[in-house]
């Protein structure tokens, strides 16, 4: 109803600014005959001339042919520009009626073509775009290069159909297009619980008008999500925006679990700690780390305070501890990628130089890498488990996408690309 209401108005609004057109009329006639009556005041201002005696004979002759040879270039001219019987009426309504049948046409296109109930989806690529290791927007040229190098590989890698997709989403500047639905089908039938892909698929149905199983989709992943997923927060909005606009009632989303309920240290006991030798401070920041342990113990439930061990732990350089902290935290539910990145680096800093990465270690940069495949630190680590196991082709894979993702000024590049050159042998 809104578009036939614009479109009347528009049809209003250059009716008004037309009107005076459709009274204007040109006189191809007067202008003629204005002409004639100055060539004929020229004439008799000539004989006047010629009578007084101010003006010969020979000129006087010669000023009456030029006169009379501009009364026929006139009226040759009026015979050219006159119009036909039916031009005065087609000149006089041609532009009014151009001017009001174009945005009538324009109209009657978007209505057969265009969906004009579906309310708009605002997609900030800023909001999904992934970052680089020095926090690089994401390439999508890129993107979908690498990923259709995979695919070429092994047409069935969900990570790299979900990489395609995302990619040819953001290349259509958010618009859920049919290939990238292809893609995100695929990658469904693998990993049907891919936050990404549950996600995407949900943006096409909300672009398609179909609301209600967008916001059925994104439902069910929230409902599947951590309470501390990254996306958990643009998943809920995009729910709340889909569900005003189409009319849909949806529950508010569930509270955020309560806080670990460890005690904190005292205004007191920070003073007191701040006043103490470096030794002695970090003893007793050890001993308080360990009270932290004992009563995570007897409370072993406690997924906050599990990771507040574990980043103790990681603080005091006791990696091993700091490891199996996280690792009881995400056995409560599972960490985020600033986490896992966390915990991938405390295995790491637990590798002797020269070996490869322990399995367990491995475990945590394989989720690690699924979640960010360019994340730099497990793009290294599980290159070297795969050299490890004999995996030349995964290696050279994983090293060559962190050989592009590295400046040119990096420390570790030429050592990168001098195991990079034996494995290519």
């Amino acid at each position: 109803m809104l578009e036939f209401l614009l479109a009347l108005l528009t049809t209003a609004t250059v009716g008004a600014l037309l009107w005076p057109l459709l009274k204007t009329r040109m006189d191809h006639r007067d202008r003629l005959s204005g002409e004639l009556a100055i060539y004929r005041d020229q004439l008799a201002e000539l004989e006047r001339e010629q009578a007084a005696g101010r003006v010969s004979g020979a000129d006087g002759a010669a000023a009456r042919v030029e006169i009379e040879r501009r009364i026929l270039a006139a009226g040759t001219a009026a015979e050219t520009l006159r119009p036909s019987s039916a031009s005065p009426l087609l000149h006089k309504l041609l532009p009014p009626a151009l001017c009001l049948l174009v945005p009538m046409l324009a109209l009657g296109i978007y209505l057969q073509m265009g969906r004009p109930g579906l309310p708009a989806a605002p997609f900030d690529r800023t909001e999904v775009a992934d970052q680089g290791p020095a926090g690089r927007p994401l390439d999508v040229a890129r993107l979908l290069a690498d990923a259709r190098a995979k695919l070429a590989q092994d047409p069935d890698d969900p990570e790299a159909l979900a990489a395609l997709g995302e990619g040819l989403t953001l290349e259509a500047d958010g618009t859920v297009t049919q290939p990238a639905v292809q893609a995100f089908n695929r990658a469904l039938q693998k990993t049907p619980d891919d936050p990404r892909v549950q996600y995407y698929l949900g943006l096409h149905e909300a672009q398609s008008g179909d609301s209600r199983a967008a916001i059925a989709r994104w439902q069910a992943l929230e409902a599947k999500s951590p309470a501390d997923a990254p996306w958990l927060g643009l998943l809920r909005a995009e729910i709340a925006r889909v569900a005003k606009a189409a009319g849909i009632a949806v529950p508010a989303p569930p509270a955020p679990p309560p806080q670990s309920s460890m005690p904190q240290p005292s205004r007191e006991q920070q003073d007191a700690m701040a006043n103490m030798a470096p030794a002695e401070r970090e003893q007793a920041i050890r001993s308080m780390v360990e009270g932290l342990a004992a009563r995570l113990e007897q409370n072993p439930q406690d997924r906050a305070g599990w990771l507040r061990l574990a980043n103790a732990w990681k603080v005091l350089g006791d990696n091993p501890r700091a490891a199996d902290a996280y690792r009881r935290a995400d056995a409560l539910a599972p960490v985020d990628t600033r986490l896992l990145t966390d915990w991938a680096e405390a295995h790491v800093r637990q590798i002797t130089p020269g070996t490869a990465p322990s399995p367990e270690a491995v475990r945590v940069l394989e989720r690690l890498e699924k979640a960010e495949p360019r994340n730099a630190l497990a793009l290294f680590y599980l290159g070297a488990a795969s050299v490890a196991a004999g995996d030349k082709p995964a290696a050279l894979r994983r090293w060559q996408t962190l050989l592009a993702l590295l400046p040119a000024d990096a420390p570790i590049r030429p050592m990168l690309e001098d195991r990079i050159k034996e494995l290519e042998k």
